[in-house]
């Protein structure tokens, strides 16, 4: 005999199994220390490359770095805290900005121009540029008539 559940009640129990999840852990695993900041990213193609956009507010270039191995395109720094305890006492009403270290790992196609991979950061937006390689370039092709084509044509 097959039994259904309606869909509140459904919820109902999703709901309370994640709030006693949440109760069985301590704030060492879910206080401010283990916010995790990953900064939001979009990737565009272009015609002639990728384009890598990444929103870095409140750190600046000297904090971030790119690598690129075996066609992995990292992005890491750190985004430095404005709240400094350690200058006496301190009343925190909110504390919603995420600080600290990030990395983003974004795996790139094969035909990429790893050589002429530029970054430049303006303004908190970091804009990473990577060149199609040349073999991944469109391009069209002539097509060639055969030698018999070429013949009736010019006698036509």
């Amino acid at each position: 005999m097959l039994t259904t559940r309606s869909l509140n009640s459904t919820l109902d129990r999703v709901f309370n199994l994640n709030h006693a999840l949440d109760q069985m852990l301590d704030d060492h695993w879910t206080g401010p220390a283990a916010r995790v900041w990953v900064p939001a990213l979009d990737v565009v193609e272009q015609k002639d490359a990728y384009q890598v956009h990444v929103e870095l507010p409140g750190a600046n270039a000297s904090q971030v770095s790119v690598s690129f191995e075996k066609g992995v395109l990292t992005i890491s720094g750190t985004k430095p805290a404005t709240i400094d305890p350690t200058k006496g006492e301190v009343r925190v009403y909110a504390a919603e900005r995420v600080t600290g270290s990030f990395e983003r790992s974004l795996q790139l196609p094969e035909f990429v121009d790893a050589e002429h991979i530029s970054a430049q950061f303006t303004d908190g937006l970091l804009t990473v540029t990577i060149p199609k390689a040349q073999a991944a370039q469109p391009r069209k092709i002539q097509i060639q008539a055969s030698a018999a084509q070429q013949i009736e044509t010019k006698t036509a």
